[in-house]
Parts: structure tokens; C-alpha cells; sequence
């Protein structure tokens, strides 16, 4: 109790306060802003916590990145455009919300369950992470390897488009993230002799384009300005939260543990989550083809486990100084910098500095209804903007996040060449989603693969051994035995 206490008198102070605050505002500023990720609104922050104590720099850390998660949502829901990739999951379902004229409605969910989503991981960071952190441990290649394959699944599952431009989609995600270098072997692969290409093709500019650049496409060339089918004037935004969260409340209490979990296993991360979550509202649900319609169950589901994950992704941080996504990794250098070595001695040697990151996790997310509201507001007046001044502004925060990534006009090209395959792809029927979410777990898929072949010798049949994943690899080939039966029995109904 004393620890307690000690912490509650860190936490509670005012320059502690003014520090989180600060962070709290900048962090939604980042987020809000296309291709400034949670990730770099973190890494902005680091040298100023260079100046401060542990309590305040950790603080900052925490708030902002909390803040940068939820405020993704914004510039999804408003103009199709993810403010981070945690975003990217359900940013179509929020946009054709948003064209029905529930805009309101749509970041009033956003808001109120990323705020208790963010709850729910704090309390399970506080009564469970040696627990977690050790299931996690457990993971191998082995395991993660099927994780990839179930999440690839999800493929099929995220878009309201048939399953074959579903799969297309994601097939070309999968042979975008081939370029670069090969993981085992150090071979340039498709580069075509260019220096920038074996670093890969960069997932952020991508995202950027592929949303972003391709919306922004669609509304110049409109002869109408498509922004009047969305509303303009953000009003109550907390009306009808309680229905939501009476008839979704199962789909709340899923995403958060789906998304505490996910972010427990490093290097997952909030994007992996939503994007299994929003798959996983689909697959149960009982109103399936309503989604991409302007659903609010997918939207739910989702929003709350990336929040979820922020909080789960610190379990391995603290207990075994493990980074469970990019913002810890951060974390962790600030952890050695202030001189609290992450792992279990870090219970016993700074028990108050742990606490006071759990108080100010909690804090945090009690800001964000406040703070977020205050930005959703803020951000409806961006609607009555006109659009050809609009439009140019919106490319300029692009081409600048795009740039941030790579430090080089490559991020920029990349952004403008996927903006323009995007916008062919959405023309001709073919979803952009799949394709991100090909990107996104392409390499881990690939990496996991090869390590786990060279450990095995070239056995196929390790994959099944270890407990874990053989019963993730059982559920990953089950699913896909329902997808093929069902396309099956589509295509013999169809014929009929």
C-alpha cells in the first residue's frame, strides 16, 4: 500500500498533470493526421523526455500514444482516410456510416469504447501480465506462423465484396510485401537494382495511398462534390451509446480480451488486432451482410480491442522487457534511460514507478472522453471547409507523413503510386483492405515460415507438434475447410 501511495503522490502532481495533459493533446493532434502514426507521435517525444523523471517521461509516452490510437478514427470515419493503421481495419464501415448520415453515432462509439476498451487492458496489464507475458513466451515461429495464416483468413471476412476479389486482394498484398530483401537468405528480391526497394515496399505510404490518395482521387475527379453525402455538423455525439453498448456488449467485452491478448504476443500490435477483431464481428454475427453496409457491430468490436491492445502490449514490456509492438520498443529504451531495467526485478526495485504507470494509464483513458470529444468537434468543422482548398490540404499532410517514414522522396512515390492502384482497384470492384492486411502480415508470415522449416530440418509435420500450434494450425485448416465447402456449395446452388 505504501508503493500505492508513494505512486498516487508521483502521479498527482502538477507538473505530472500539465505533462499529460500536453501529451494528451498532441498525441490526438498526431493521430488525427494521416500517416503520422501512434508509433511516431512516441518516438517525437522521446527527446524531450530526455529533461524529465521517470513518472512524467513515462506519462508522456503512455498518453500520447493512447490518445494517437483513438484519434485515428477521426479522419476514417470523416473522410475515409485512417489517421494510424490500428484505423485501417474498419475505416470503410466507419466512412459509409458516416454517408448515412450517423457520424454522430459512429465516433460516439469510437470514442466510448476506445475509452473503456483501453480500461479493460489496463486492468488486466495490472492483475495478469506475469500470467500473459508467460503465455506469450510461449510463442515460437511455429505458432506465429499460423497466427499469420489465421489472420490472412480474415481476408474473406472484411470486405462486403465477393470472396474471389477478396482473395485477389490480399494476393497482391502478399507479393508486394516480397520485395526487398529476403529474410534468410539477404537476396534482393524484385528490387530491379533500385536501393530504396530493398528496404522493402514501406506499409505506412502504402496505407496513405491506398485510403488516402485514392479517396482524394475519387473526389477530384467527381463532377459533384462527394463530401455532401456525409454530414457536415458533428451534434450529440453520446446519443444512442446506450443502445450500442446494450445489444454489443458481448462484442465490446470479445474485442477487449482478443485485443489484450493480441497485443501480449510481441510483435502484434494494436493494427493485427483490429483487424482480427473486425473479422471475428463478422464471422459471428447474426446481421452478417450488413457489414460494409454502415454497421456499427464490427465498429465496436474492433475499436475496442486496438485500445485493449495498448495496454496488453506492455505485459511483456515490463515483465520480461520484451517489446510487445513499436511503442514499447520505445518504452523500453526509456525504461534503460531512466534507469528502471524492464523484467520481474523492476516489481521489487520500482514498485511505485510501476504503479504510477498503471494510474496514468488509467488517467489517460479517462482524458480521452473530454479531450477526444473537444477533437471530434474540432474536426467536424473541417467538413464545411470548401473542397478545392480541402482537398490540397489533406494531399499536404499526406505527402508529409509519407516523407516522415522514409526521410526520402521513395515514401512519397510510394504513396502516389498506390493511391492511383487503389483508386483502379476500387473502381473495378476490388477491395483495398485485403490488400493492406496482405502487407501488414506478409513478412511474418514469410519470416515465421522459413525460421521454422530451418528448425525443423525441413519437417512440415513440427508445425502440428508443439501444443499451441497444432491447435491454432487445427483451427487455421478448419476454417479453411468451412470456406471452401461453403464456396462449394455456392457455386452448386449457382448452377442449379
Amino acid at each position: 500500500m505504501s508503493a500505492i501511495a508513494a505512486a498516487a503522490g508521483l502521479v498527482f502532481d502538477p507538473y505530472v498533470i500539465t505533462v499529460v495533459v500536453g501529451s494528451a493533446v498532441f498525441g490526438l493532434f498526431v493521430g488525427a493526421i494521416p500517416g503520422l502514426t501512434a508509433t511516431m507521435a512516441t518516438a517525437l517525444l522521446v527527446p524531450i523526455t530526455f529533461f524529465m523523471p521517470p513518472v512524467p517521461a513515462l506519462g508522456a509516452i503512455v498518453t500520447a500514444s493512447t490518445m494517437a490510437i483513438f484519434a485515428g478514427d477521426i479522419p476514417g470515419a470523416m473522410l475515409r482516410m485512417p489517421g494510424t493503421p490500428a484505423s485501417a481495419a474498419y475505416t470503410d464501415e466507419s466512412y459509409a456510416m458516416a454517408r448515412k448520415g450517423q457520424l454522430e453515432l459512429n465516433l460516439g462509439v469510437n470514442l466510448v469504447f476506445s475509452v473503456a476498451g483501453g480500461l479493460v487492458g489496463v486492468i488486466v496489464l495490472i492483475g495478469a501480465a506475469p500470467i500473459l507475458a508467460e503465455a506469450a513466451l510461449n510463442f515460437s515461429s511455429f505458432e506465429y506462423f499460423w497466427l499469420a495464416c489465421l489472420g490472412l483468413s480474415c481476408a474473406t471476412l472484411i470486405t462486403a465484396s465477393g470472396r474471389t476479389r477478396a482473395v485477389l486482394s490480399m494476393l497482391i498484398g502478399l507479393g508486394i510485401g516480397c520485395v526487398g530483401m529476403d529474410p534468410v537468405a539477404g537476396h534482393p528480391r524484385f528490387t530491379f537494382g533500385s536501393v530504396d526497394l530493398m528496404s522493402g515496399i514501406s506499409f505506412i505510404p502504402t496505407m496513405i495511398g491506398a485510403f488516402a490518395v485514392s479517396e482524394l482521387l475519387r473526389g477530384a475527379l467527381a463532377s459533384t462534390d462527394t463530401r455532401a453525402l456525409v454530414q457536415e455538423k458533428v451534434g450529440a455525439l453520446f446519443r444512442g451509446i446506450g443502445e450500442v453498448a446494450r445489444r454489443y456488449w458481448r462484442n465490446f467485452l470479445r474485442g477487449s480480451v482478443v485485443g489484450t491478448a493480441i497485443g501480449a504476443l510481441p510483435g502484434a500490435g494494436a493494427d493485427i488486432a483490429a483487424w482480427v477483431s473486425y473479422a471475428m464481428a463478422k464471422r459471428f454475427s447474426k446481421e452478417p451482410e450488413k457489414f460494409g453496409t454502415g454497421h456499427v457491430e464490427g465498429v465496436v468490436e474492433s475499436t475496442s480491442s486496438n485500445n485493449s491492445a495498448l495496454g496488453g502490449a506492455w505485459i511483456p514490456a515490463l515483465v520480461f522487457g520484451i517489446p510487445g509492438d513499436s511503442i514499447t520498443a520505445i518504452v523500453i529504451g526509456v525504461l534503460y534511460m531512466k534507469g528502471m531495467n524492464p523484467g520481474p526485478t523492476v516489481f521489487l526495485q520500482n514498485p511505485q514507478f510501476i504503479y504510477a504507470v498503471f494510474m496514468i494509464f488509467i488517467l489517460a483513458n479517462l482524458l480521452m472522453l473530454p479531450l477526444g470529444w473537444a477533437a471530434i468537434k474540432g474536426a467536424g468543422k473541417l467538413l464545411r471547409a470548401p473542397r478545392n482548398i480541402l482537398l490540397p490540404v489533406i494531399l499536404l499532410f499526406c505527402i508529409v507523413g509519407s516523407f516522415a517514414i522514409t526521410n526520402s522522396p521513395y515514401g512519397i512515390l510510394v504513396m502516389l503510386i498506390f493511391g492511383i492502384v487503389g483508386w483502379l482497384m476500387e473502381e473495378n470492384g476490388i477491395p483495398v483492405a485485403p490488400l493492406v492486411l496482405g502487407i501488414v502480415l506478409g513478412e511474418l508470415l514469410e519470416q515465421s515460415f522459413l525460421t521454422s522449416m530451418m528448425k525443423a530440418d525441413g519437417d512440415p509435420t513440427v508445425f502440428f507438434t508443439r501444443p499451441i500450434a497444432g491447435t491454432l494450425g487445427a483451427l487455421t485448416l478448419l476454417v479453411w475447410l468451412v470456406m471452401a465447402w461453403r464456396a462449394l456449395a455456392g457455386m452448386r446452388k449457382a448452377r442449379a
